[in-house]
């Protein structure tokens, strides 16, 4: 499976970019998958169908929009690219506007880039981290930050005095992560003592997202940091989908987590759906996974 770097060569990363609009933003990243030859420029008219369609549910974070589309023949092989921009600007959404950075992704499918997701996600949770990629002064430097998370137990070049070593143990953010307060709380229900209805059968909650691939890859990521956290990874399974296959599946589900956009258009289907503003934050996830099971 391909790595973070991999996926995103120094070639795919460019810096300052100026764009006048969301939609500059995302042609920016589209055209370097293009040229990289990721995808062509048919894939990057798709990625700003797709917010115009769904909404600006994307940007999964406080200034990071993650750019993509369905699998389609305009994708050519699995690539992303890399555009900070010289400006912030705004694509619409409530809490995490504006955006300095918008990743692109173009999927062959759903399953070849979860690695990578994941790394990902961790990258720009970890303050340190995103301090690198923001200063980094050339492409080549925000490659370098990217590489250092192709091994799981390394963490980013920046991020080597013990605060951080134990930041990156505890999750992606020292600040988002619950305090060991919180985490004491939790113990008493643990599914150990307190299990989750229906005879010994895992839990589902579903991740969604408009395609099933991108963001709500990012938020299963985040939840089942989560989960292994509190010691509930074998007692609640997370499925990442997309909008439609959702209504069908919500049945199987104790809960759907998603953005306030997919939210509205999913609207009443049987079970909760709770709402994600950051989805790289363990703390915001941590705090709806103990609303949905009445942990406190």
């Amino acid at each position: 499976m391909p790595t973070l770097s991999e996926l995103i060569p120094a070639e795919a990363v460019r810096l300052d970019v100026a764009a006048a609009d969301w939609r500059e933003a995302v042609r920016a990243a589209g055209d370097l998958m293009a040229a990289t030859g990721a995808s062509t420029g048919e894939y990057t008219t798709e990625m700003i169908e797709n917010v115009e369609e769904n909404g600006p549910y994307i940007v999964l974070a406080p200034g990071f929009a993650f750019a993509h589309a369905r699998p389609s023949p305009a994708v050519l092989r699995t690539g992303m690219s890399w555009v900070r921009l010289a400006e912030p600007v705004e694509f619409g959404h409530e809490a995490n506007d504006p955006v300095t950075l918008v990743v692109g992704l173009a999927a062959r499918d759903s399953g070849a880039h979860t690695d990578a997701m994941a790394a990902l996600a961790r990258l720009l949770a970890d303050p340190e981290s995103e301090r690198a990629l923001r200063e980094a002064p050339t492409p080549e430097a925000v490659h370098a930050v990217l590489a250092s998370l192709d091994a799981p137990e390394q963490s980013a070049p920046s991020a080597e005095s013990p605060e951080s070593e134990r930041s990156a143990e505890a999750g992606p953010s020292a600040e988002s992560a619950p305090s060991p307060e919180a985490e004491r709380a939790a113990e008493p229900t643990r599914p150990e003592e307190r299990q989750p209805a229906g005879g010994g059968v895992p839990h589902k909650i579903l991740t969604v997202c408009g395609n099933g691939l991108g963001t709500s890859l990012f938020l299963k990521n985040t939840l089942e940091q989560v989960l292994d956290r509190w010691g509930w990874s074998r007692y609640v399974t997370v499925e990442a989908t997309d909008t439609i296959s959702a209504k069908g599946k919500a049945g199987e589900a104790v809960a759907i987590l998603t953005s306030g956009e997919i939210a509205r258009t999913l609207g009443d289907i049987g079970v909760p759906v709770k709402v994600v503003e950051n989805f790289t934050s363990t703390g915001e996830v941590d705090r709806i996974l103990r609303d949905t099971y009445d942990v406190q």
